[in-house]
Parts: C-alpha cells; structure tokens; sequence
C-alpha cells in the first residue's frame, strides 16, 4: 500500500515537473516588430457622453543591444491615429510620431528615463523567475505612463502604479498551428496624487485616478516574444477643480515581425522590377521610414481625387510589388505643385492620398488598419515648381514600404 502511494505521488511529481516552464523573454541584436493595437473608446465628461473614438496605435522596435544578462535595449517609434481623421473614414490618417528608448529585462522589467511617454503601460508582463504550472497565480507590480501635457501641461509622464494579478490558463493553438501560452492578468488603480506646490498648485492637476483593467496575453514561449493580446478597461480621472474624465473601452493588440526594406539591395531589386514592368514616372529610393516607391507625375482628373484609368494600371502593377512584404504596414505620402492657396493643396493632396490607399485596400495589398495617409501639399518639393515639368514631378504620390 506503501508502495503504491509513494508511486502515485511520483507519478504527480512527474507531471508537474513535465507541465511546468519557465518564461522569459528572448532578444536578439538586429531583431525588428511592430505592434498594432486597435482601441475602441468610450470618453464621458462630467457625466455627460461626449464622443467615441476608434484609435490606432503603432509602435515599430528594433533591439539595438543585448546585455549580458539577457535584457535587450529597445529603440521604439509610437504612432497613434484617430480614424475620424482620415477623409474617406475608412482607414487611418498617420498621426504624430514619439521616440523611445528604454531597457526590458528577460522577465519583462522595464528600464526607461523620464523623458519618454511612451509606452503607456510598464511592467506587463512581468513573468516569475521560476517554473510556472498551469493554473498558478503571481502577482507583480507596474504602472502607467500616462501623457498629460495637453491636458494639464505635466511635462513628465504621469506614473500610476498597480499590482496586476496573473494567472496562467495554459497552451492553446494559434492560427497558424504555433503553441502559445495564455496568461490572464488584471488590475485595479486607485491612486491619489502629491499635491504640486508653487504655481502647479494653481493649476488644475489629476488629484485622484481610479480605474480597472483585464487582459488575455498569448505568449509564444519558443520565440520568447508576445504574440496577441486584448483588453478591455475603464480609467476616470478626477481633478482639483472637480472635473470627471472617463474612459471606457476595449483594444486588440497584434505583434507581427516585419523586414528591413530600405537597404541598398532591396531598394536595387525593387528598381530592377519597375523598370522591367515598365512602369514610367516612378523612382524607387530609400528614407529614414523605409523604402519609397514615388509615382510622380500622377494623373487625377482636373482638381479631383479620382485617378486617370492609365494611373490605376499603373497602380495595379505596384501593388504586386507590395504584395511582395505583406508584413510592412504602408504610408501614403500626397504632394502637389504650388497652385492655389496653401490651405486647398493640402487639402488636395489629402485626398489623392486617401484614394489611392483605399484602391490599395480594395486590390487586397494590405488589411485597413495596415495603411496610413498623410498630406503634405506643396512643402516637399522634390524641384523648383519654374516649369510645367517640374511642376509635373511634384504633383505625385509616395508610397513608403514602413520598416519603423
């Protein structure tokens, strides 16, 4: 009887041992992703409804450095985009740019200065040291880094701390057959704020900031690197004169590898294929985003943002370029010549963009959240606007194969 007990028991032991793992993240010098997070938002203001937003938020990264001990130095670009700014409404406008530098450890620690925003949220997922088994709860703390400068001229980043519980559910197949692991994790903030002293005093500062947040993270162990998560969530903020802010809401976050497409090779390749295709009016260079492919001379019917069915042609025959790095999300770029008002050709410009995104995401080249526009009329002539052919050259648009 002895005997059989002592062997269930090791039988247990065993398969304890079996299921458990440990898990870190793991970076590689060189290594590049990007992050896509969808938001759909609720915010109320002092009780009232006052308006949904639907944002995009992009961060592309690339691990310049591993130290000795596994923590990887990330340079980051954040890009958040509100959909409502886009002409069309069907896809999103590129919005303002922020750099980061910072440190994460193998369990997920972050080490940043003051000086950067973003990310907003720190310290998620912070993984044990120690095997974990299925069903095994931790708790570890975090905070987030909220941007308050417009709203209450804080010139640093606005840090409320948590201790985010998390449970480990287990292995689960990804789309693709990979075996992720899925970690559920939550939060709650309550948090009141030092009191400023001096002339912040005066001014209207968030005394107190409450909220919750529940997230499912899927963890792809082999890779060492965060492969989907969600969240839905609800931050109110209270201020000193007595304004309530809420925001109410969900988000997907997907985290994908992309290719560097800006070096000479690629950029040579790609050169090699537009003139075999025969495509007239397009150069193909390098920028410090990524690799441009520019249609100048582009023909849209007279001040209209309707392409010239010889342009669409010739869009068709880039699009299979594009096919080519489906992992690269793409910036459309419009230009025109100096005619009219500055205020009518960044109009303009807009909206030429904006059409030929949304002839990109109806040829199927990329998803609507994989594809930006921007306008930047006549502020980046490629000539002096002095002749019809200049002039020709700078009335064009660029599309930008992203690598950050």
């Amino acid at each position: 009887m002895k005997k059989t007990i002592a062997v269930i028991f090791a039988f247990i032991a065993f398969v304890s041992c079996a299921s458990a793992e440990k898990f870190l993240f793991k970076y590689k010098k060189g290594d590049t992703y990007r992050v896509l997070t969808s938001v759909e938002e609720d915010v109320i203001y002092n009780g009232v409804f006052s308006h949904h937003a639907r944002i995009l938020n992009r961060v592309s990264v690339e691990v310049t450095d591993v130290l000795s001990d596994g923590t990887g130095v990330h340079s980051a670009t954040f890009m958040a985009s509100d959909e409502s700014s886009s002409v069309s409404g069907k896809h999103f406008s590129w919005g303002n740019t922020y750099k980061s530098i910072y440190q994460k450890s193998p369990q997920g620690v972050f080490s940043i200065a003051d000086e950067y925003f973003m990310p907003v949220i720190r310290n998620l997922p912070v993984f044990p040291d120690t095997d974990v088994t299925k069903g095994q709860k931790w708790s570890a703390d975090g905070y987030e880094a909220e941007d308050l400068r417009r709203a209450f001229k804080m010139q640093k980043p606005f840090a409320v701390p948590f201790s985010a519980q998390y449970t480990y559910a287990g292995k689960q197949k990804g789309a693709d057959g990979r075996e992720l692991h899925e970690f559920h994790v939550s939060y709650n903030i309550y948090y009141d704020s030092p009191t400023p002293k001096g002339e912040l005093s005066l001014v209207d500062y968030p005394a107190k900031t409450m909220g919750h947040s529940e997230q499912v993270l899927f963890f792809d162990a082999e890779k060492g690197a965060l492969d989907h998560y969600s969240e839905v969530f609800r931050i109110v903020i209270e201020t000193s004169f007595g304004n309530r802010y809420d925001f109410r809401g969900k988000s997907n976050s997907q985290v994908q590898d992309f290719v560097r497409t800006a070096d000479e090779k690629t950029v040579e390749d790609v050169k090699e294929i537009v003139e075999n295709l025969g495509i007239e009016n397009v150069n193909v260079v390098s920028s410090e985003n990524g690799l441009v492919i520019s249609m100048e001379n582009i023909k849209f019917y007279p001040d209209s943002d309707r392409l010239l069915e010889s342009e669409t042609e010739k869009l068709k025959s880039i699009a299979e370029i594009l096919k080519k790095y489906p992992n690269n999300d793409l910036l459309i770029t419009g230009h025109t010549a100096r005619a009219g008002s500055v205020e009518s050709q960044e109009q303009l410009s807009v909206e030429r963009a904006d059409a030929v995104a949304e002839l990109l995401i109806k040829m199927g080249v990329r998803e609507q959240n994989q594809i930006f526009t921007r306008g930047m009329g006549s502020r980046e002539p490629v000539a002096p606007s002095d002749t019809e052919e200049n002039k020709a050259r700078n009335r064009r648009v660029e599309i930008t194969i992203l690598d950050k």
